[in-house]
């Protein structure tokens, strides 16, 4: 072995060593009910109300408004899958977590899960000291209102994500994303709690999934350009989707045909704009990339 070798190893050494003692430190308290009774709902409520900095759920490790790591356990194919994400299994993604966990500092976790052994295994997985309390729904919500998010969850196969769509969507291309905003007071004295969350339709759903074909994108491009003015016409339309981690989407390059006495410059940039805004909006995708090239310009005759 190498001397550069053995640098690095004890380099790596080193840094699991104060990852650990970092990890030792934080305060972990538990968020626990069955799935599909309001926990993901209630999550930022109940961290705010004991002073914790991060939530733990599905996958996700969330600091306010923002998903610092991890990948959400809703994009797996199955419910198998869901679960093996959820308690962090996989090696690389422990350790993105951990890595945060270095970096950050955080002082205290909430854990989301659907067991007091579920969270447990969670903690365990990432390193993380003894649960110091475990707050269960029942604490939280009424019977009506778990029954409420049951039937929800059974009858229209959705889920909550503690964090705003915006803050998902580059991760959910294609999914069915909406916006949900809580405003809820506190007490008297107070302040009100209010929260944005995004609701999703997970692939494993037995809705089962929806499917937007080519033509249809390229239908949504052609009655945009109709639209533009200095475009003649569209010549050719590639449309290739990118699936499986992150940055899901599709790639789009455009043929145009212009009319003269256009900026070409400056029309490509609008038909880029007005095409990205009105796809990601009708079709729930995320256009990761769009290509243009003006193939050639049109004359119109004199009379």
């Amino acid at each position: 072995m190498s001397l550069l070798d053995n640098i690095g190893n004890i380099g790596n050494i080193v840094n699991e060593k104060i990852t650990e003692k970092i990890q030792d430190k934080i305060k972990v308290y538990a968020f626990v009910g069955p799935s599909g009774t309001g926990k993901s709902y209630r999550a930022q409520m109940v961290a705010n109300s004991r002073d914790i900095e991060y939530i733990i759920d599905d996958g996700l490790l969330i600091h306010g408004n923002e998903v610092v790591a991890g990948i959400s356990a809703k994009k797996a194919p199955t419910k198998i899958e869901t679960v093996k994400n959820a308690l962090f299994q996989d090696e690389n993604k422990r350790k993105e977590i951990q890595e945060v966990f270095r970096k950050k500092r955080p002082k205290s976790i909430l854990i989301l899960g659907t067991s007091d052994g579920m969270v447990q295994k969670i903690a365990n997985n990432l390193g993380l000291p003894e649960i110091l309390e475990t707050i269960y729904i029942e604490d939280v919500a009424t019977e009506e209102e778990m029954e409420t998010a049951r039937r929800i969850r059974v009858t229209q196969g959705k889920h909550v994500i503690p964090v705003p769509t915006f803050e998902i969507k580059k991760d959910f291309s294609g999914y069915l994303l909406d916006p949900l905003q809580i405003f809820k007071s506190t007490g008297s004295g107070n302040d009100p709690y209010i929260a944005e969350k995004s609701l999703i339709r997970p692939a494993f759903s037995y809705m089962g999934n929806f499917t937007i074909s080519d033509t249809a994108i390229k239908q949504i491009i052609e009655i945009v350009l109709e639209k533009v003015k200095g475009i003649y016409k569209l010549h050719r339309a590639i449309i290739r989707k990118q699936e499986g981690g992150y940055g899901d989407g599709i790639y789009i390059y455009l043929e145009l045909i212009i009319n003269f006495g256009y900026n070409i410059l400056e029309l490509t940039e609008i038909v880029k704009s007005r095409v990205k805004k009105e796809i990601e909006k009708l079709t729930a995708m995320n256009v990761l990339k769009m290509e243009i090239l003006i193939k050639s310009i049109h004359f119109e005759e004199k009379k």
